[in-house]
């Protein structure tokens, strides 16, 4: 990301407001409580990884 401004320079709440909009545009609606579901995993957890042992013999 380009930062164009000098580090010194501060802006309004206003211009902040039309800064962030110029750049991330329009938020998409609210979802609304009972609109919400409850989310259920459907895939197993992920099993533990396996320890890495090195296996050195003794002379």
């Amino acid at each position: 990301m380009n930062d164009h401004r000098a580090p010194d320079e501060e802006f309004s709440d206003q211009e902040m407001a039309f800064l962030r909009h110029a750049q991330f545009g329009e938020l998409p609606p609210r979802v609304r409580p009972d609109q919400q579901v409850e989310l259920t995993e459907t895939d197993a957890p992920p099993a533990a990884p396996e320890p890495h042992w090195i296996w050195v013999p003794q002379g």
